[in-house]
């Protein structure tokens, strides 16, 4: 069994920061990319990043500049660190990793159980 969890939400005024974590645990053989989405009321889950193996890294154009995706592969880790936050960040925030739990196993994606963020104005 495969679980990832966020931590790191919380409630931010608008211009200040806050950094997510997601660890994933469980039996894992091999983790390919690791991802934020986020989710706000009313809309689609969005792309925020995305993060290779190797590191090649992909934005959404809304956070370019703002938020920054690492990963720690030997703890199975992906972080979010978002910074001069806007009111329209705003979202439960939920991250994902595409992993197999065996060598003979297909890759799968798993997802986190979401935590909010929330930009107060």
């Amino acid at each position: 069994q495969v679980q990832l969890v966020e931590s790191g939400g919380g409630l931010v005024q608008t211009g200040g920061s806050l950094r997510l974590s997601c660890g994933a645990s469980g039996s894992i053989f091999r983790i390919n990319d690791m991802g934020w989405y986020r989710q706000a009321p009313g809309k689609q889950r969005e792309l925020v990043a995305t993060i290779t193996s190797g590191g090649r890294i992909i934005y959404a154009d809304s956070v370019k500049g703002r938020f920054t995706i690492s990963r720690d592969n030997a703890k199975n880790t992906v972080y979010l660190q978002m910074n001069s936050l806007k009111a329209e960040d705003t979202a439960v925030y939920y991250c994902n990793a595409d992993l197999a739990t065996s060598w003979n196993s297909p890759y799968d994606m798993y997802w986190g159980q979401g935590t909010q963020v929330t930009v107060s104005s």
